[in-house]
């Protein structure tokens, strides 16, 4: 086992970096799904889903 990951470190070093990555870029989605900002970045008034996105606010 200890012959394995000494011959495997860097491939799981990487792939830990890489989780890391994925896992921070999730949470930073959820967090601003909470905070009630949009995903898309543009204003809402010419948007066909406007009132799909922000139910709990009024027309912003």
């Amino acid at each position: 086992m200890l012959e394995w990951l000494r011959v495997h470190w860097g491939t799981i070093f990487i792939a830990l970096i890489v989780l890391a990555v994925i896992a921070g870029a999730v949470a930073s989605v959820v967090r601003d799904h909470k905070s009630g900002k949009g995903g898309c970045g543009g204003g809402c008034q010419g948007c066909a889903m406007r009132g799909e996105c922000h139910k709990n606010h009024e027309d912003t």
